[in-house]
């Protein structure tokens, strides 16, 4: 069964998306940590971040560095921390959390955003690249 990624890659989901390549996809996370939490995946559905092979899990690293300035930019923050956690979907993912403290990190506290507004941040990330 494919998962809730694979889904929006597909198209069958929408999204609010950051960037994309052939293999690869920005878009923001729906149940954000904090105000432009973006999720970065490969579009090739792998569970497990640490089974993509090596030349995918580069790719996936260095196309989150090319994200990370845009949401910089866009959100004022301290800086953006990345984490891999990789237990609510069953596709490798990465988290890119705007950050001013640690809470800000915090998964069990989620920020409830509108469509309207996340498509807005969207947009002033997007504007960044």
């Amino acid at each position: 069964m494919s998962s809730i990624f694979s889904k929006i890659v597909a198209g069958e989901i929408p999204s609010h998306k950051i960037a994309e390549t052939d293999q690869y996809l920005a878009f923001l996370d729906v149940f954000p940590c904090a105000v432009g939490h973006t999720l970065v995946i490969p579009k090739k559905e792998i569970d497990y971040i640490f089974d993509l092979d090596d030349e995918l899990y580069t790719g996936l690293m260095q196309f989150a560095k090319q994200i990370e300035p845009a949401i910089r930019k866009a959100i004022p923050c301290k800086r953006i921390g990345i984490a891999v956690v990789g237990l609510e979907v069953p596709h490798a993912h990465v988290h890119l959390i705007p950050m001013n403290s640690m809470s800000d990190m915090n998964f069990n506290n989620k920020l409830k955003i509108s469509q309207e507004e996340l498509a807005e941040i969207a947009a002033k990330i997007r504007s960044f690249l």
